[in-house]
């Protein structure tokens, strides 16, 4: 049986609890429910071919730079540049930050609808897509077509990667395997972060969907990194724009290289000096570009000026509720986020129970940040 087939067959079988109030007379729609709540066997799980895949052979280069161009821009000629939303049902989660959106589909969007998209991420930050159908799609579609639309698709250096198709970045924890950059020494999960911001030129938009999740619990929040430069005081936010810092994959690469994740390094580490105010291309906003996964300290700081600086702006951001938001990832969701203007961090709060949490995330390179 194909892929193909059998993703098929588990929309089908997804949908089927929706269906099944025609053959009962209930006029109560059920809702969708994960793989894992279905009591089907493991070996028919149809996303296997999602699963993790560590190749031990693969080395790749040094990234180069390339030239970016954000498909947002066009979307500001538009007439009305959020038609592709025109038949959709929009929650606005926050006034600024955060919204949900029904009644379109991802994989449909041609050119127009996909520049408006970008657009739209850029201006809410970050999107939840429901009831889609984008996790069924064909792998090198999604790369080739879908991801390149939006910028170059990022090969992550550590993480685990469907078979043949190493530019998906894969989350996976189950009972028996962790294959995240996760630890267990820290009072919290929570571990806010921007992707890879290491490389020379970070992700832009970026969607994450999830194939199989514990019935509660492995949300994502995110925090508005623009809410948090506004927050601050006019003073500060002057200052901060004088500053850069020096992000690292060296840390991320050395866990990996101790047996943890799979164990493998497919590209050696970089370290890379962003301004820690960034402007995003399309929109003008500026918006906080550190983090505390991958920010180690100012540049032309002294050590206790950094760090002290650094906490500041960390705790900041983690604290800051009244700029943040955070996800559920039902069935059949496509989260969409802006990775130049926002943080986000996974919430592990399901792990006790053993269930898996098993996604894809689909990541566009973008240009170096600027100010």
């Amino acid at each position: 049986m194909s892929a193909t087939t059998t993703v098929t067959q588990s929309a089908l079988t997804l949908r089927a609890t929706e269906e099944k109030k025609a053959s009962t007379g209930s006029t109560r729609p059920q809702k969708l429910r994960w793989w894992g709540e279905t009591g089907e066997s493991e070996e028919a799980y149809p996303y296997r071919h999602f699963l993790p895949f560590f190749d031990k052979e693969l080395r790749l280069p040094p990234l180069t730079p390339f030239k970016h161009f954000d498909p947002g821009h066009d979307a500001l000629k538009h007439e009305d540049p959020q038609s592709f939303l025109a038949h959709a049902d929009v929650d606005e989660l926050t006034p600024d930050f955060g919204s949900e959106v029904s009644g379109i589909q991802l994989h449909e969007l041609d050119t127009v609808g996909r520049q408006q998209l970008a657009l739209y991420v850029a201006q809410r930050g970050v999107v939840a897509f429901r009831d889609q159908d984008f996790a069924d799609q064909d792998q090198t579609w999604m790369i080739q077509d879908w991801c390149r639309f939006f910028g170059r698709p990022h090969i992550h250096p550590c993480s685990g990667a469907p078979k043949g198709h190493p530019e998906f970045h894969l989350v996976y924890r189950d009972a028996k395997a962790v294959y995240n950059y996760e630890t267990d020494s820290r009072l919290t999960s929570t571990v806010w972060h921007s992707d890879v911001t290491y490389e020379e030129q970070p992700p832009g938009l970026t969607l994450l969907f999830l194939f199989d999740s514990p019935a509660s619990g492995g949300d994502t929040a995110y925090a508005d990194q623009r809410g948090a430069y506004n927050h601050l005081s006019p003073s500060l936010r002057s200052y901060l724009e004088t500053l850069s810092a020096v992000h690292s994959g060296v840390e991320q690469a050395e866990y990996s290289r101790g047996g943890n994740r799979g164990g493998v390094v497919k590209r050696e580490p970089v370290q890379t000096i962003h301004p820690i105010v960034r402007r995003h291309p399309v929109t003008g906003e500026k918006a906080l570009f550190v983090n505390r996964q991958f920010t180690r300290y100012i540049v032309g700081l002294k050590r206790e000026e950094s760090d002290a600086l650094l906490e500041l702006l960390y705790t900041h951001i983690e604290r800051g509720t009244d700029f943040q938001v955070r996800l559920r990832h039902r069935p059949r969701t496509v989260i969409a986020w802006d990775n130049r203007v926002t943080a986000h961090s996974a919430i592990i709060d399901f792990a006790k129970g053993g269930s898996r949490r098993h996604g894809a995330r689909i990541t566009p390179q973008a240009e170096r940040p600027f100010l």
